[in-house]
């Protein structure tokens, strides 16, 4: 039998309106790849939260190689050799990589010697590191190996992971691979957080699946189809997206010579664009984080405006028109950031309703705000997005991430678009809940909208796609058809590289 590292036992945790873990006990062994599975909301994040001294179970006890384990903060658990990558990097763009790993550490090096061996530990293990390079200027799967090294440089003996593939291309992916297989062979356990169920297939070991707070199950994941997974995860079977047929019609958004500076020292100028999509039609545009998406997003949403006949929906130039215009036409976007950007975390989600539903949904009158009607907006995506929380009234930041992505996604598509620009729609979502949002997203073009899907996730552009596209650099790539196109080939064109066929440049 594998030696357990660490145990938990019984851990609970209660929130007001909600128990995020309800007596949770499994162990994970020295040197194994541990997945941890859920939906959205399952409890996930708390768990993790209370191994890494984050939070403080209300019940439970932990052991830490067959000792009593409690930390009361992250030091803690960092000294004790639990070390965690988290799905949102925490680094200063204005700072290099060595400045960045020195701020994670209790009692830095000199900076040279740090540099000497932030190269040594970084080259090791496959993940290449200059740290000298201002992160600013780091593509995302560049800034992920800063997060990883620096972990690594506190020999840890447990490494939590959460979504770590979520802002890779497929040939980061095996790269990544590869690394955690070689930590795992010296000995290193691995507690691995992630919606991608092939991915869990091929790397873990073992899985424990969580459903509403509790332990519901346990698989090894080699042994288990993906679809069991996910029925386990939701207690039912999933139903795959319909695509059915569906017929173009006319140009509903066109984009010509597109070129804007970037707004931020560290963003991406876009170059030279050109975009057409049809009635009917979903545009898949994929691309690694930091080619150009936010900035893309920003001059669709009209955040960023451009020279009136850059951008037309339709025949009508509205390149010089604002978001509230533009959603008033029927130009209807959801940004990547969900927490700040698509919603204002301290606002309800009937406030955050009305932030972009008041012209559509008649929210207003006579400069009045119609706040029963708002709410009635609230419930009603809540209900047809299955969007987990005790009501409207909640703050955007009481939701998980995966639920308030549904909600984002929600409110938006129940606006009934002529046209929607939707980036990263089921990032850090389960199975079940993307397996939906992607269904609303063909439901919406089947209806004669025109979809624009910005994501990293080359299975759902291949999932939804009728066409696709990549952003490299700011240079958007001629569009191909989607059917037919390999992972491989996609890969490529994410990466800019090797011949592929760039549009208009």
């Amino acid at each position: 039998m594998t030696e357990v590292l660490l145990s938990l036992k019984g851990l609970t945790k209660a929130y007001p309106g909600v128990v995020a873990n309800d007596a949770v006990s499994f162990d994970i062994g020295a040197g194994e790849v541990h997945a941890l599975l859920g939906e959205n909301g399952a409890g996930k994040s708390t768990l993790v939260k209370m191994i890494y001294g984050l939070v403080k179970p209300d019940s439970g006890e932990m052991t830490l190689r067959g000792a009593p384990f409690a930390p009361g903060e992250p030091r803690q658990a960092r000294a004790d050799g639990i070390a965690m990558v988290f799905q949102h990097f925490s680094l200063f763009d204005a700072l290099n990589v060595a400045e960045n790993i020195a701020l994670g550490m209790e009692n830095p090096p000199a900076l040279r010697d740090l540099a000497t061996k932030i190269r040594q530990v970084s080259e090791a293990y496959g993940l290449p590191l200059d740290p000298y390079r201002t992160v600013g200027d780091l593509s995302a799967g560049e800034r992920q190996r800063v997060e990883i090294i620096r972990c690594l440089l506190q020999d840890p003996k447990l490494l939590i992971m959460d979504e770590p593939t979520s802002v890779l291309t497929p040939q980061e992916v095996e790269i990544l691979f590869l690394t955690l297989e070689k930590l795992r062979a010296e000995g290193t356990s691995i507690l691995y957080i992630s919606h991608k169920l092939e991915e869990i297939r091929r790397l873990c070991d073992h899985a424990t699946i969580l459903r509403l707070g509790k332990n519901v199950g346990e698989c090894v994941p080699a042994e288990t189809s993906a679809s069991e997974m996910a029925e386990l995860m939701v207690g039912s079977a999933l139903t795959p997206p319909e695509r059915g047929d569906r017929d173009f019609g006319a140009v509903a958004l066109d984009i010509s010579g597109l070129s804007v500076p970037s707004p931020t020292a560290f963003g991406t100028a876009l170059r030279n664009v050109h975009l057409t999509v049809r009635r009917g039609e979903i545009l898949g545009i994929g691309g690694v984080a930091g080619n150009g998406q936010d900035e893309l997003l920003s001059v669709l949403s009209g955040e960023v405006q451009t020279e009136a006949d850059a951008v037309k929906l339709g025949t009508d130039p509205i390149g010089q028109l604002g978001p509230v215009a533009r959603r008033a036409l029927g130009l209807l976007t959801a940004p990547e950031e969900r927490l700040g950007h698509a919603a204002a975390p301290d606002m309800s989600l009937t406030e955050n309703a009305m932030l972009t539903g008041a012209t559509r949904e008649g929210l207003v009158k006579n400069g009045f705000l119609k706040w029963g009607a708002a709410r009635d907006f609230a419930k009603r995506v809540i209900k047809d997005f299955d969007v987990r929380t005790p009501g409207p009234e909640n703050a955007a930041r009481s939701l998980s991430g995966g639920n308030l992505q549904k909600f984002v996604i929600g409110r938006e598509v129940l606006q009934r678009p002529e046209v929607l620009v939707v980036d990263q729609p089921t990032w850090g979502v389960d199975a079940s809940a993307a397996a939906a949002i992607r269904q609303s997203l063909l439901d919406l073009a089947a209806g004669g909208c025109a979809v624009i899907c910005i994501s990293q996730d080359l299975d759902e552009l291949m999932e939804i796609s009728d066409s696709f596209a990549a952003l490299n650099e700011g240079r958007l790539s001629a569009p191909r058809p989607a059917a037919g196109l390999s992972v491989e080939e996609i890969g490529l064109m994410m990466g800019g590289a090797h011949g592929m066929e760039v549009a208009h440049v």
